[in-house]
Parts: structure tokens; sequence; C-alpha cells
């Protein structure tokens, strides 16, 4: 396993001493990775563990892709400043359902071991409960930093929330884990697990911590909820524009986190980009090769070319259409109606940015009124329509 990317390795001796006990029985670690179904999708922040799990897998390690079914319902505060809304159990379900089906783009599903932390924390019950929180003290739960901060501010921490790192490391225990891997922002919740696997008489766990990848604004990580994520089953011609959408210095932290080219070809492009190459070449080659690891190499083409022709102004082969009446319609309305503004206000700001076209013509006058008839609609360089106005 190479540690490109990583962030820690936690102890590196122990982890050197389980993989030569492993070699020399022929007995492979168990390598677990949980994730929580707060929202339907993983995106590529999640593959950068992913990643590093597939590797681990063709090392021929077990694998166990553990879904945080009853995690979930307490609700993650790493990295919070405020309780987190813990999710019904209806939103949890349906959101599972879709993690392993997108977790299989990266892992070997034939080779990968699919939990739920439901198996054994549901039967621990009251009584497990209280006995599992008597393994730690409420001293060393408030040294983790989001705790700390949040009490030293006066914002309030809810009693369940010590309950969560209990429950993760928990399942360090049920599942026997050698390794258990995570961002970086989940450390504590990692060493918890190494703590509890002392507890009940176990070998601890090592721990490899992963940096968080910084969404598509370049400031925080990457999640849905700040709208700022590349989920992994989306469409080819998004998933390319959005990663052709990210900084040139974002790029190279992408680079090194997602690629799978070698640290000295990465090396390479960015002296030639250093020397003058536009660095726009090098985008295009990350988002060809992101997009060609989730569909297909003639999708991520076929997604250049999309590219390439809304740039050059030219119309998608693929484009939405639906019929409006009421012609003569004003520009500002049809805009609003056929979803390409969210309101005549901001279709007017639009106008007056020059970003609205008709038949590729640049629309000038917000006072433009259309008459019955056909016609392509565009708004910025991705949005398009192809409206019949009757």
């Amino acid at each position: 396993m190479t540690l490109r990317g990583c962030e820690e390795l936690i102890p590196q001796e122990a982890w050197l001493q389980k993989l030569a006990r492993s070699e020399a029985t022929g007995q492979p670690l168990r390598i677990k990775l949980g994730l929580d179904p707060t929202a339907p999708d993983i995106h590529l922040g999640h593959t950068v563990v992913l990643n590093k799990m597939r590797q681990l897998q063709n090392l021929g390690h077990t694998v166990i892709f553990l879904i945080g079914d009853f995690t979930s319902m307490i609700g993650d505060p790493s990295g919070r400043n405020s309780t987190r809304p813990p999710l019904t159990a209806e939103q949890i379900k349906a959101n599972a359902e879709t993690y392993y089906k997108q977790a299989s783009l990266v892992l070997d599903p034939a080779k990968t071991e699919i939990r739920y932390n439901s198996e054994w924390s549901d039967p621990l019950g009251a009584r497990g409960m209280i006995q599992l929180a008597a393994k730690y003290t409420v001293a060393r739960m408030m040294e983790r930093d989001d705790f700390h901060k949040r009490f030293t501010t006066g914002q309030s921490i809810s009693v369940h929330e010590f309950l969560y790192p209990l429950m993760q490391g928990y399942d360090s225990v049920a599942l026997k884990s050698d390794l258990e891997l995570g961002g970086t922002d989940q450390k504590f919740n990692l060493l918890m697990g190494r703590h509890l696997q002392q507890e009940y008489g176990q070998e601890p766990q090592c721990i490899l911590t992963m940096p968080l990848l910084e969404g598509l604004d370049g400031v925080d990580k990457m999640s849905k909820s700040k709208n700022n994520y590349i989920g992994i089953s989306e469409e080819p011609n998004t998933m390319f524009a959005k990663v052709l959408s990210i900084s040139d210095t974002l790029m190279w932290r992408w680079y090194t986190l997602l690629s799978f080219e070698s640290e000295a070809a990465i090396a390479a492009l960015k002296a030639e980009v250093e020397a003058g190459r536009n660095p726009k070449d090098a985008k295009v080659a990350l988002a060809r090769e992101i997009t060609a690891r989730f569909h297909s190499a003639a999708a991520a083409a076929a997604a250049e070319q999309d590219f390439i022709n809304r740039s050059k102004g030219g119309v998608p082969d693929e484009i939405p259409e639906l019929s409006l009446s009421g012609a003569p319609l004003g520009i500002g309305a049809l805009l609003k109606s056929a979803g390409l503004a969210p309101s005549t206000s901001e279709a007017n700001r639009l106008i007056e940015g020059g970003g609205v076209r008709v038949d590729s013509s640049v629309v000038s006058d917000k006072g433009l009124k259309l008459e019955a008839g056909t016609y392509v609609v565009q708004v910025g360089k991705r949005k398009f329509a192809r409206i019949t106005l009757g």
C-alpha cells in the first residue's frame, strides 16, 4: 500500500507488524471503513478513502464497507458547531440502498464485505449501552476539539452526541478490525476504536487518516449540504463540466488525491504548466480521467466534445424540450416558466449580463417578446432548452 495522499498512519510500527504477521500466516488483515448514509449519494470526496481501500483490497486484504445505519440515527458531531439533526429510519433506509451500488464503482464487489452496524448495536440494548459508556470518561470526551469549542463558547452539547464516538469505536470491536480508515475529521472516533478494542481484550487497530477533499468552491470540504460536490453517479456531461469548473490551484490537490496517474507523471505535467502550457489542458485530462472511471472512455470523450460545443456556442445533442403557451411571451417570463431562471428579476439580471441567447443570438433587450414558434434558449454556458411557444 502506498501512503500517497495519506495524512497519518498510527502507529506505523504496529501496522508493519500486522503486515508481517499476515504475510507469514497467509491470513488477510481486516480493513474497515464506515460511512453514515446521511445523503443518498456518494461523492468524489468519499472516493479519496475508497480508493485507498481498493488498493488494500488488491493486495488481498479483507475490506469491510460498513454502512452506519445505527449511528446515522445519532448524528456524527465531527467538525460540527451545533447538534446534527438525526435522520429518520426511512431516510436512512432510502440512502443506504444506493450506497453499496455506488461504492461498487470503486471497490471490487466480489471481494467486499458489506455490514450494517445495527447488526450489533441494536442488540446492545440499554444495559449494554450503559456498560459501553462506562469504558470512557467525560473528561477524555471533552478533549475532543469540537466538543471543547462548543463548551467554551456556551453552545449546547446533547448527551446523545457522546454516544456517537463510542458506537463507532464499538464497531471496530464487533468487526475485530485491524485497520480503520477515515478522514482527518474522524481521528478522535478512530482512536476510540483502538481504546475500546483494548478494553475488550482485542489487539488495537491501526488507523489511517486521509485528507478532506475540498469541494468545487475550493474552500469547504466536499459536501452535498454545501452544494460543492460531484456525485459519482452524476451524468458524464455534468461530471466533466464540474471538474473543469474548479480553480487551477485546486486542480493539483485533486490530482494528488483523486488521479491514478503516477506522482512522477503529475509532477511532469505541473512542470509543463509552470513553463507556460495552458493549465486547462491539465484540467481537461483530469476531467476525462474521472469521468471515464465512473462511466467509460467513450462517455468521457462524448462529454468533452459536448463541453467544446457549449464553449463555442454550439448546442448539445440532447437538451430539454418543452412547450409553453401565451405567445407572444416576454423573455423574462419565458425564462422563469422554462425553469431557466428562478424569477423574472433574476432573468432580467442575466440578460443585463449578456448571459441569455435565443437561437445563438445574445439577448440585450429585457422587453423582448417572442412570437409563436420553436426556439433554442441558452442561459450561461450550461443551461439549454428547446422551447415551443404557442
